[in-house]
């Protein structure tokens, strides 16, 4: 079993080898997951984009692109009037 050592601020360094068994990187994210135990599990924090399905709802009108153009050149000449 491989551990690690949590610092006063509450940071722990994952050790080599479980970030290459895990798969991660600089950057990376982790999820720690509550188990039934009252342990927890961590995991790579990695969705899928398919996941992201539904999410949204689609307008009731689509936005042409010239409608889009037009609200950005109103936004930015309101911004400069400031």
């Amino acid at each position: 079993m491989t551990t690690a050592t949590m610092t006063s601020k509450g940071q722990v360094t994952i050790p080599a080898e479980v970030r290459q068994r895990m798969g991660l990187g600089t950057g990376d994210r982790i999820e720690f997951v509550e188990l039934e135990a009252g342990g927890f599990a961590i995991k790579p924090a990695i969705d899928d984009v398919r996941s992201l399905k539904g999410l949204l709802r689609k307008p009731d009108k689509p936005v042409s692109v010239a409608d889009m153009k037009t609200a950005i050149r109103q936004r930015a000449a309101a911004g400069r009037g400031r």
